[in-house]
């Protein structure tokens, strides 16, 4: 019976308001299926128990249909039961490493890496039991330090469960690797024993040519402009005090190399080569940021995109063009015709390219030169803010601060097939992504480009700056310190983790398959050479940093077309506010160039970049694919937004 037509009754006499029987639809919002945050997640009204048995079938799932994990090494049940059982014992496994044709010294699905191989190799030695051979978890696997894709170890060390019963297990684990890979001594250790947390501090080591500190070439875009800023600042006669113990190399390169190259040309190719070699345009071109991408890399941090074409000292072509031209170039990559080279221009460059590295390879550092270098590595160590020296980290963040107990340069460099190189040590209570590479990269760049001492202190402010990884090829981790853990064992039946034990060993393998590999890889790829050129020729103030002019050189940070700068979300929240109010006043400047701009037809616009793209690229010199994958590397850096990364497993 109704009630004032504002409520009726039900079957059971019970009074409810109209419009909850089903005949009325729910009012609920629109977008109420939507996958929820995880503040809200937790506050709606799903109990723990559903939550655990959503959890565990996904997980089922998700088990039955993956691949196989990073470890493949599976067995049938009727082997894992056949396997005898044995103690397993908590040890610390002392090893070294060279990283070239691995992805990297962690664990990967279907990749190439130390620890994948090293796992397996405990399984065939029966160090790792068949039923534990699926998971390295099971057997409590953690590693002291991370490497990179290429980096080299002469020691680290991993701590794990093993079956160490056998008396030439060590022998049977080194048959199963391959010689690139050495286990040095298999120490046990207390139960609770983790060698990431259990490191005290690490020390690496980095190869680098000494050409690596002549300055650039001065008719390269960065030579011209060292220059130019200087005399703008009024501290040309610092810049040249700076670099005087070099100031007459590339003097004497052209008179006594190059010019008799190009006087041997023919007349018609010969302006082709000379414009080749020395044109310089300022056109910018930067890759665009996406802040929503992934490695571990950055902006602030990246080098430039390092082409496939890389041109010859001192070219200053480079291809790093925008994303708007490559988006055109998939309209209209069909109406482009390949431009025609000539095969004289191409042997030219070709042989211009070989004369500079062979007299870059004669260059002998003057001891005034490795002092300044030894200054400036010296200006890292104490405590200092790193954060432009890493990726996706503000000045704020307090993991930015790290300690560096030293940063040596060997004062006696060595000859290696007629390139001289140098030995840098860096000693360090932990080190963050990149870091040791960016922090060669700045100090080397500061030398070659006579900046003042003061720029590296610049860099450990709230400024952000743009400063390029070095070379992966010259990295090596020379070994892990657990002096505390040491300390603790003393007088105890448990040994010492001491890698001086197997120095002999280690010093062999470090010559033959580590420096070795360096200098062989170096004298056929030249990457060292390649870097640095790429620098000196990129058409883009972004290292102008390194110049007399300092920071203000390098403008605003570069904007992607999304507007905002080239930082992570982290970066521009502890960005100093004056720096943030200069790149408001520049952008709106753009907005108001871009209205103008706009007029233009796009589609001309792309075509004729496209075309001058393609012809740039028939007057440079190709390089490795190594090389490409270097700068590549930094342009997907520049793509990382906030991702977190482990701040103690990371190693640069």
């Amino acid at each position: 019976m109704a009630d004032n037509g504002k409520t009726q009754s039900d079957s059971r006499g019970q009074k409810r308001k109209r419009g909850d029987d089903n005949s009325h639809q729910r009012r609920g919002r629109p977008n109420k299926g939507r996958d929820m945050g995880r503040g809200e997640y937790f506050r709606s009204a799903t109990g723990r128990r559903q939550r655990n048995e959503d959890s565990q079938a996904k997980r089922g799932k998700w088990d039955e249909e993956r691949k196989d994990g990073p470890v493949t090494t599976n067995f049938t049940k009727e082997e894992i039961e056949a396997d005898s059982r044995q103690p397993k014992r908590k040890v610390a496994v002392m090893l070294g490493y060279s990283g070239s044709g691995y992805k990297g010294m962690q664990m990967m699905p279907d990749q190439p890496t130390i620890e994948g191989d090293l796992f397996k190799a405990f399984v065939a030695a029966g160090a790792i039991s068949k039923a534990n051979a699926d998971d390295p978890k099971k057997s409590s696997f953690v590693r002291c330090a991370r490497t990179d894709k290429g980096v080299h170890a002469a020691g680290n060390v991993i701590s794990l469960k093993l079956i160490i019963e056998d008396p030439d297990i060590i022998k049977k684990i080194n048959e199963a690797l391959s010689p690139q890979i050495r286990v040095w001594g298999i120490e046990r250790t207390t139960g609770s024993f983790s060698c990431y947390q259990a490191c005290d501090s690490r020390w690496y080591e980095y190869l680098i040519p000494t050409s690596c500190f002549l300055p650039p070439h001065p008719k390269s875009f960065m030579g011209k402009k060292l220059v130019e800023l200087a005399e703008e600042v009024g501290d040309i006669e610092g810049y040249n005090a700076r670099q005087e113990e070099v100031a007459g190399f590339w003097k004497d390169v052209e008179a006594k190399t190059i010019q008799p190259i190009l006087e041997g040309l023919d007349e018609d190719i010969r302006a082709q080569v000379e414009e080749a070699l020395y044109r310089n345009t300022t056109d910018q071109e930067m890759p665009e940021d996406n802040d929503d991408d992934e490695t571990s890399s950055d902006a602030g941090d990246a080098a430039p995109k390092e082409n496939k074409e890389v041109e010859v000292e001192p070219a200053v072509t480079t291809d790093a063009t925008s994303t708007e031209v490559d988006d055109a170039s998939t309209v209209v990559a069909d109406t482009v015709p390949e431009p025609v080279v000539d095969p004289r221009l191409q042997a030219a460059m070709k042989s211009l390219k070989a004369a500079y590295i062979t007299a870059k390879k004669t260059y002998r550092i003057p001891q005034a030169r490795l002092t300044r270098v030894q200054e400036v590595f010296a200006g890292y160590e104490g405590t200092q803010n790193f954060h432009n020296y890493t990726v996706r980290k503000s000045f704020f963040d307090p993991s930015a601060k790290r300690h560096i107990l030293s940063f040596a340069v060997n004062p006696k460099p060595i000859i290696i097939d007629d390139t001289e190189w140098v030995s840098l040590k860096v000693h360090g209570q932990s080190f963050m992504m990149h870091q040791i590479r960016k922090m060669v990269g700045m100090a080397s760049l500061m030398v070659r480009c006579g900046t003042p001492m003061s720029r590296l202190e610049e860099t450990f402010t709230k400024e952000v700056f743009s400063i390029p990884k070095a070379p992966g090829l010259g990295l090596l981790l020379e070994r892990p310190v657990f002096n505390n853990y040491n300390n603790k064992v003393k007088g105890t039946e448990r040994e010492k983790i001491d890698f001086g034990v197997y120095e002999k060993e280690i010093d062999e393998f470090k010559h033959r398959e580590i420096y070795n590999r360096i200098f062989r890889e170096e004298e056929q790829e030249n990457i060292f050479h390649s870097f640095f050129a790429h620098i000196d020729n990129f058409r883009d103030p972004a290292f102008l940093f390194l110049s007399s002019k300092g920071l203000k050189a390098s403008g605003k940070p570069r904007l992607s077309s999304s507007g905002q700068g080239q930082l992570s979300k982290s970066q521009r929240r502890g960005m100093h506010k004056d720096r943030s109010n200069r790149i408001a006043e520049d952008g709106k400047k753009d907005d108001d160039e871009l209205t103008l701009v706009g007029k233009e037809d796009e589609e001309q616009k792309a075509v004729k970049e496209i075309v001058e793209t393609a012809a740039l690229k028939t007057e440079t010199e190709g390089v490795s694919e190594e090389v490409v994958k270097i700068v590549e590397k930094e342009v997907e850096d520049i793509k990382a937004a906030d991702d977190v990364v482990p701040i103690k497993d990371v190693v640069s």
